[in-house]
C-alpha cells in the first residue's frame, strides 16, 4: 500500500519556520549506558536554551515508552523500532524548527546512523554521554542495574547486553569528571560555534 502514499509540499518551509524562530534546529543525540546521565544533561540544556529564548523539546526513552513506544519490548527488534520511530519524530521537530533533546541509551551504532541519516548532515549531533559502568551502577536509583545482576531483568544494556560507542560523536561529555554546568557548557558551546543559536 505504500505505493498509493503520496506526500504533499507545503509552502511554509524548515526554513521559514528557522527564520520565525531566529534559530536553527538540530536533534542533540544524547546516547550512553543507563545512568550515564543523559536526561539529566538534556534537560538542564534545555533549560539553559529556553532561557535563551530556543524553542527545544525533550524525548526522553522512559516517557516515549509511556505513549508512542508503548508497544514495544527491549528484543533488538524492538529497540530498533523504537529508534526508528523516535528519529522520524525528531526530523519533524527539526522541520517545525525547533532544537530537539533525544535522551536515550540507543546502544546500535547501526541504529544511531540510520537517525543521522534521515536528516541533512549537520543536523544531527551525536552527544556521547559517558560514563564507566561501575559509576553508572553506582547511580542507579531505579534499581534496573541491580535487578539485572540478579537476573530479574534479561538483555540489559552493560550487563548482558552490548553498547556500541560512538565512534565519531560531535561531543564527548565525561559525567564522571565534569560537573553538570560544564557539560552544560560544552554544549552551549558547540552550537554556537555551528551557529545553530543564531537567526537564520
Amino acid at each position: 500500500m505504500q505505493r498509493f502514499v503520496i506526500p504533499h509540499n507545503h509552502e511554509i518551509t524548515k526554513e521559514d519556520r528557522r527564520k520565525l524562530n531566529g534559530h536553527g534546529s538540530v536533534i542533540l543525540w544524547f546516547t550512553g549506558l543507563p545512568s550515564a546521565g543523559k536526561s539529566t544533561l538534556a534537560n538542564e540544556v534545555e533549560k539553559r536554551l529556553v532561557t535563551s529564548g530556543v524553542r527545544t523539546f525533550i524525548l526522553d526513552g522512559d516517557n516515549v515508552r509511556m505513549g508512542l513506544c508503548k508497544d514495544l519490548g527491549f528484543s533488538e527488534a524492538d529497540r530498533a523500532e523504537n529508534i526508528r520511530r523516535i528519529g522520524e519524530v525528531s526530523k519533524l521537530f527539526i522541520n517545525a524548527g525547533c532544537i530537539v533533546l533525544s535522551a536515550f541509551v540507543s546502544p546500535y551504532r547501526r541504529d544511531r546512523d540510520a537517525v543521522r541519516a534521515l536528516v541533512e548532515p549537520g543536523e544531527f549531533v551525536e552527544v556521547y554521554v559517558q560514563a564507566p559502568l561501575e559509576v553508572c551502577e553506582q547511580r542507579d536509583v531505579k534499581g534496573l542495574y541491580k535487578k539485572a545482576r540478579e537476573g530479574v531483568i534479561k538483555g540489559f544494556t552493560g550487563i548482558d547486553d552490548p553498547y556500541e560507542a560512538p565512534l565519531k560523536p560531535e561531543l564527548i561529555i565525561e559525567t564522571d569528571k565534569m560537573t553538570l554546568g560544564q557539560g552544560t557548557d560544552r554544549i552551549i558551546d558547540y552550537l554556537n560555534s555551528k551557529n545553530v543559536l543564531n537567526s537564520k
